[in-house]
């Protein structure tokens, strides 16, 4: 009997952790919620949900010591992870809300504001279809324009258009999914997207990277 993929859903106090981990227990992982950075060497793979201010966010891992753990997990250990909405958005350079504080700097990226003189109200919430990328395991047996949810006032704008593995349009299109290496992120909440977010999340657990 294979060994059960082990998930580590990171809790710095921002983010809908139990809905993601009862989404991801179907897949059959062992999942933990932790705040404690010795869990993330015990995982397979890593979780970074969120919901909330960047800045306030980047407070809270820092003040728990998770961003050196992440930091080794993911750039040192090369472990796959999954950012959710603001924990995708963490791992830009940095962000225009609010004060400006430094991400964890993964990606070559920023976090923008949408443009309200499009006429789109913000933050952008609800469902919207994402035109994904071919090549992303990430969406395997995801239909092409399915949809997915969305609660947001920021966007991703990547230096290198090849880490863009989905996009959405709200107001003009806008970054929905990224992967660079082992870094995997969603603008989206795959964990209130029914089906089609379940389907995703299975991906991510039960999918080889290597």
């Amino acid at each position: 009997m294979e060994t059960p993929p082990k998930i580590a859903i990171v809790d710095y106090g921002m983010g809908n952790l139990r809905s993601v981990q009862k989404m991801i227990v179907r897949s059959g992982a062992e999942v933990k919620i932790t705040s404690d950075a010795a869990d993330l060497a015990w995982a397979d793979k890593l979780i970074l949900p969120g919901v909330g201010a960047f800045t306030d966010a980047m407070k809270e891992l820092n003040n728990r010591g998770l961003t050196s753990g992440l930091n080794a997990a993911v750039l040192e250990d090369r472990k796959p992870i999954l950012g959710i909405c603001l924990g995708m958005e963490l791992m830009a350079r940095g962000s225009e809300e609010g004060d400006r504080v430094e991400g964890l700097n993964w990606l070559p990226a920023e976090m923008i504001g949408f443009d309200r003189r499009t006429g789109v109200r913000v933050p952008h919430v609800g469902w919207s279809p994402i035109e994904k990328s071919e090549r992303s395991p990430l969406f395997n047996d995801i239909p092409n324009g399915a949809a997915f949810y969305f609660v947001h006032s920021y966007h991703m704008v990547c230096d290198d258009p090849d880490i863009v593995v989905a996009q959405a349009d709200y107001g003009g299109e806008f970054t929905a999914a990224i992967n660079r290496g082992n870094i995997w992120g969603t603008q989206f909440h795959p964990e209130k997207s029914q089906a089609v977010g379940s389907a995703l999340l299975a991906n991510f657990v039960l999918e080889d990277f290597g």
